[in-house]
């Protein structure tokens, strides 16, 4: 009701959920558009409101939260380290055994280009090249590099590099 009472004093909304309920007793999801309804000198005479079913829309959201949420967990808490870069070589994921073995925090790390911090400078080329040819689709398994870690020390690593894709389809 206060949507509608706003849209009569003048002031429009969008987007507002609210729960509709069928004469069945089935609950829907609906998003609501209100728009003040104006007369020719100005005035307002009703309004117009839009609505749409989003039930469905929803209910599948909240399914791919719940799968992005496990894969989340799975990465972080997985027995291997796990990082991932962006396109420019920045380090963009960072789970629990990664920090156990590097010394470094997540917090620590993010953002922070992963060949130029983490890897000794005779294996830098190597190591770029891998996670370039990966960033063009092409996959590489058990690439060994030293990892220098934050007491600078050197841990031997295995990495698989491959591409993660976005929903466009881009790396």
């Amino acid at each position: 009701q206060a949507v509608f009472d706003k849209a009569l004093a003048g002031a429009e909304t969008a987007s507002f959920e609210f729960p509709l309920y069928t004469r069945t007793g089935e609950m829907r999801e609906i998003l609501l558009n209100a728009t003040t309804r104006r007369g020719p000198d100005g005035e307002v005479v009703g309004v117009l409101g839009v609505g749409q079913d989003i039930t469905e829309l929803n209910i599948q959201r909240r399914a791919a939260e719940g799968i992005a949420s496990d894969l989340a967990r799975l990465i972080d808490t997985a027995n291997a380290p796990i990082f991932g870069v962006d396109v420019q070589g920045n380090i963009k994921e960072w789970n629990r055994k990664a920090a156990e073995l590097s010394g470094y925090t997540k917090d620590e790390i993010m953002g922070k280009r992963l060949v130029q911090s983490l890897v000794s400078q005779q294996y830098q080329h190597k190591v770029a090249y891998v996670l370039l040819k990966a960033l063009g689709g092409e996959e590489s398994s058990d690439f060994e590099f030293p990892l220098i870690t934050k007491s600078g020390d050197q841990r031997d690593m295995l990495m698989n590099a491959t591409a993660q894709w976005g929903a466009a389809g881009d790396v």
